[in-house]
C-alpha cells in the first residue's frame, strides 16, 4: 500500500466539516488542453483561497515539482497526455520522497476501470471525470489536503525508526474499531481511498462487482489481550497473507478496522479464485512460522455480496451487508454451528429492500437527472 491510512465514518465526517474552512493552497494542474488548463486557473481561485500553477505535460510537470522549493499542497493530473500518461506521472511523483504523500486528484474523461484501479493502486486519492463540478472538486481538494496534514502529524511524531517503533508499540494508542495502516502492500488501498474507489466503481454501473469480508478472528479478545504494537503486527499479517493469496483474483483490498478487511473483486471467476477459509489460515499459519511468531492467528471468510448498484448509498450498503455476512459467520464458529454457505450471496430481505432503493434512485434520476440527494451527499 502506497499510503498510511487511519479514519472512521466520523473522521470522513470531521474532514468534510473542516473541508468548509478556507484553506490557503498551492495546487499545480497538468493537462495538455489549454482550455482546461485557463479554465482552472480563472474558476478556482474564485471558490477557494488558492494559487493554481499549469502545466502542459508531464515533463514540464515533473520539473516544476522538482524545482519548488516546498511541494504543492494538492496535484490535478490529466490521464490522456501524449508522452507521459497521468499515471506514468504519478508514478514518478510517488517516487520523490517529498512527495510522497501529496494529494493527487486525477481529472479525466476516462472512466473506465482499469485506469480506475491504476490511478488508485499508484497513489491516487481521488478520480473526477470530465466534464467536472468545480464545487466538488474544491470540497475534495480539501479533504485531500486535510488528510495529508494529518498524516504528516503522525509521522513527525517519530524521528528514528527505533522511536517509532516504540511510539507504535506503546504510545500510539487506537481503538479496537480504528482502521490501521498497512505498509509495502500494492494491492492494499487506505481507508479512504478504498471508499472513493467504491464510489467510482458505483458511479460506472460495475454490477459484476462482488465484495468479501475477511476478519481477523476473535480480534477483539487478541486487541484486548496484547498490546498495541502486537495487535498491528497481527492485522499486517493478515494483510499480507490476504494479498498473497488473492494475486489471481486480482482483488484491491481495505482494512476497515475491527479486525475486518473487505476484498473488491470483479467477474464471478475472478471472486471464486478467492482462496477458501481453510487454504487463507495455511497461509496464514506459514506467514506465522517464518517470523517465529508465537501467537495463533485465525480468519473467517464471509460470503460474496454484489457491488451492483446505483448509487454510492447502495453501494456502500453491500459493503456493510459483508460485514454482517462475516461477523454471522464468525458468531455461529463461536457457538460450535459449522456454516457452510454459498459462495455467493442469496437474496435477503435486507437484499430486497437494496433492490427497491435502487429502483427509487432510477426515478429520482428519470425526473431530477443527477442533481439529487442522493448525488450530492457525502
Amino acid at each position: 500500500m502506497r499510503h498510511s491510512t487511519f479514519g472512521s465514518d466520523r473522521f470522513q465526517r470531521n474532514l468534510e466539516h473542516r473541508a468548509q474552512r478556507k484553506t490557503a493552497l498551492t495546487v499545480l494542474a497538468v493537462d495538455d488542453d489549454p482550455d482546461i488548463l485557463k479554465l482552472l486557473q480563472s474558476a478556482l481561485p474564485e471558490l477557494e483561497n488558492c494559487n493554481v500553477a499549469a502545466a502542459s505535460s508531464a515533463d514540464e510537470a515533473l520539473g516544476m515539482i522538482e524545482a519548488a522549493e516546498s511541494p504543492f499542497d494538492c496535484l490535478l493530473v490529466d490521464i490522456q497526455m501524449p508522452g507521459t500518461s497521468g499515471i506514468e506521472l504519478l508514478s514518478q511523483i510517488r517516487n520523490l520522497p517529498e512527495n510522497l504523500e501529496t494529494p493527487v486528484i486525477m481529472l479525466t474523461a476516462l472512466d473506465d476501470r482499469q485506469n480506475i484501479e491504476k490511478a488508485f493502486l499508484e497513489g491516487a486519492f481521488d478520480y473526477v471525470t470530465k466534464p467536472f463540478d468545480f464545487f466538488e472538486l474544491r470540497s475534495r481538494m480539501n479533504a485531500a489536503h486535510l488528510l495529508m496534514m494529518e498524516r504528516k502529524k503522525t509521522q513527525s511524531s517519530s524521528a528514528s525508526i527505533e522511536n517509532l517503533r516504540s511510539e507504535l508499540d506503546f504510545n500510539q494508542k487506537f481503538n479496537f474499531k480504528d482502521p490501521l495502516s498497512i505498509d509495502e502492500q500494492e494491492q492494499c488501498l487506505g481507508y479512504v481511498e478504498f471508499d472513493n474507489y467504491v464510489e467510482q466503481l458505483s458511479r460506472r454501473r460495475r454490477f459484476d462487482t462482488w465484495v468479501t469480508a475477511i476478519k481477523f478472528r476473535d480480534a477483539e479478545y487478541h486487541f484486548d489481550l496484547g498490546n498495541f504494537g502486537d495487535f498491528r503486527r497481527s492485522v499486517s499479517d493478515i494483510g499480507f497473507c490476504i494479498e498473497r493469496t488473492t494475486q489471481a483474483a486480482g482483488g484491491i483490498y481495505s482494512y476497515r478496522g475491527s479486525g475486518t478487511f473487505l476484498v473488491v473483486t470483479h467477474g464471478r471467476e475472478r471472486t471464486q479464485n478467492i482462496p477458501t477459509e481453510a487454504f487463507l489460515n495455511q497461509e496464514l499459519g506459514t506467514v506465522l512460522s517464518n517470523r517465529c511468531a508465537s501467537v495463533h492467528l485465525k480468519v473467517v471468510k464471509g460470503t460474496p455480496v454484489s457491488l451492483r448498484s446505483f448509487t454510492k448509498v447502495g453501494a456502500f450498503a453491500s459493503l456493510d451487508m459483508a460485514i454482517k455476512k462475516v461477523n454471522h459467520r464468525e458468531a455461529n464458529l463461536r457457538k460450535g454451528l459449522v456454516t457452510t454457505s454459498s459462495t455467493f450471496s442469496e437474496p435477503t430481505p435486507d437484499r430486497k429492500e437494496m433492490v427497491n432503493d435502487r429502483l427509487f434512485d432510477v426515478v429520482l434520476r428519470e425526473l431530477y437527472g443527477d442533481n439529487t440527494y442522493l448525488t450530492r451527499r457525502q
